[in-house]
């Protein structure tokens, strides 16, 4: 394990610009450094897909249940993940400047956690209220009802859940990005522990379905939470910054960049989320087993989604340095290094999703009724046009995070508005609506703003780390 953290480490403090092969070394640096946040992220994602496999097998209404109620709670998180998100640009620029600066780490990484419980106690009010939320958008009553009862129960562990997010962009900005990974790894394990114990009641506990997934989801957090501040106390390189030293004492600065830079970060990510949370909504007036389909075929599609996102998350490090340094050529590279890395690996998962459609599907449910049937049919198709995204979206979020990088975080919020909500919300309705294409319509339409937004991000990026600019 040392020796792992150590090549960590090395990917962090190298300049890959002076290497023999500039290319292939800062391919070497990037990989090292974002194989772990690959795993971090579907380890995390294992957990979700834990949870719709247990619900799904206990019934489809708790699984349509808590998929809309999700798009409420999930506006909150990624409300309260941008300030989150900026810890690791910051830190990253901070170390560029100077390596060794552990007063400035150590403010931003408080500063990030005043933030996140400062945006925790905005939110959390609005999953309190996701009940009445979701009856005004004209969801079923009895669904609604059942997604108000898991979303006030897993608003307990939204701030921990934050938070973990603030300290795992600490640890992997300083080279230590396998302590997310432990974390989540046990995590897996106490959320199936917990969700298979409350769900059905095993172990003598009550038999509490939907409650019970929200009482484990938010327990889970809670212990995700408490593991890490674990694991970097027992980390000599990482404990010495002492993050709770005067952590009462604001240090206004750092708390300003933490809001100027993450709300647009919590934004941006909004915008597609939003969208992606809105047609669900729409889904769901098409019928609970044409909104299970989406939940299996989204939850498929965000599995594939996890690896070009730790592929960005370590790419905002390497370009951040490179940044915080002043080499805008090497930021170019690595920028330019991490959507290729993305890119290919997203061209493969699109293949084989369009093979492997209904065998993917019917892992989610027992295909052993007719209902279930129908919902497997509708999910492989719902996952031919996500075959057809595949590329496009993992170009648009390593572009994001390439020019987070840069500490470039409102014009990507900009170009996101417009991907997703000039361009996507009005085709998804018209033609799932307007044509009456329904589902369909809602797929084809997130094919066509993934590729405007991977479009938009990359020029982007390209511009602002052009050759002109590097020598200027």
């Amino acid at each position: 394990m040392t020796d792992l953290t150590d090549k960590t480490e090395t990917a962090l403090s190298r300049p890959a610009a002076r290497a023999p092969g500039p290319w292939l070394a800062e391919a070497r640096a990037l990989l090292t450094l974002s194989t772990p946040l690959v795993l971090t992220q579907l380890a995390q994602m294992a957990i979700g897909t834990t949870d719709l496999i247990l619900l799904g097998r206990y019934s489809q209404s708790a699984l349509a249940a808590v998929a809309i109620g999700n798009t409420v709670y999930w506006f909150a998180w990624l409300l309260g993940g941008g300030p989150a998100s900026a810890v690791s640009p910051m830190i990253a620029h901070i170390l560029g400047e100077r390596a060794g600066n552990r007063g400035g780490v150590r403010a931003s990484l408080r500063m990030g956690l005043w933030a996140v419980g400062i945006v925790s106690l905005v939110v959390m009010p609005i999953m309190w209220s996701a009940e009445p939320i979701l009856l005004m958008l004209h969801q079923q009553p009895d669904l609604a009802r059942g997604a108000g009862q898991f979303v006030s129960l897993v608003s307990i562990g939204l701030p921990f859940s934050l938070s973990t997010m603030v300290l795992g962009g600490f640890a992997t900005a300083l080279g230590h990005p396998r302590a997310g990974l432990w974390v989540s790894l046990a995590t897996i394990v106490f959320n199936a522990l917990a969700g298979w114990t409350l769900i059905y009641g095993h172990f003598g506990a009550p038999r509490l379905g939907i409650i019970g997934s929200g009482l484990a989801t938010s327990a889970s957090q809670v212990f995700g939470f408490v593991s890490m501040l674990a694991i970097i106390h027992s980390n000599r390189h990482l404990r010495v910054y002492r993050m709770f030293r005067r952590f009462g004492r604001p240090v206004h600065v750092k708390l300003a960049e933490v809001f100027r830079l993450g709300l647009p970060i919590g934004v941006t990510t909004l915008f597609e989320a939003m969208l992606f949370n809105a047609m669900t909504l729409l889904m769901g007036t098409f019928g609970a087993a044409a909104l299970a389909a989406h939940q299996i075929a989204m939850n498929c599609a965000s599995i594939t989604f996890m690896v070009p996102l730790g592929i960005g998350m370590a790419s905002t490090v390497r370009v951040g340095i490179a940044a915080g340094g002043g080499d805008l050529a090497a930021a170019r590279r690595a920028g330019v290094v991490a959507l290729t890395l993305g890119g290919l690996f997203m061209l493969l998962s699109g293949v084989l999703m369009a093979l492997f459609g209904a065998p993917l599907a019917g892992l989610y449910l027992g295909a052993g009724a007719r209902d279930d049937a129908v919902v497997i049919a509708m999910s492989a198709r719902f996952l031919q046009f996500a075959a057809a995204f595949q590329l496009f979206d993992g170009l648009q979020v390593v572009g994001a995070r390439v020019l987070r990088g840069l500490k470039d975080a409102r014009m990507p919020m900009v170009l996101a508005g417009a991907s997703y909500w000039l361009v996507g919300a009005p085709v998804c309705v018209f033609l799932a609506v307007g044509l009456n294409m329904r589902g369909d319509g809602i797929w084809i339409g997130f094919v066509i703003c993934l590729a405007v937004a991977a479009l938009l991000m990359c020029a982007r990026f390209m511009r602002l780390t052009a050759p002109e600019r590097a020598a200027a």
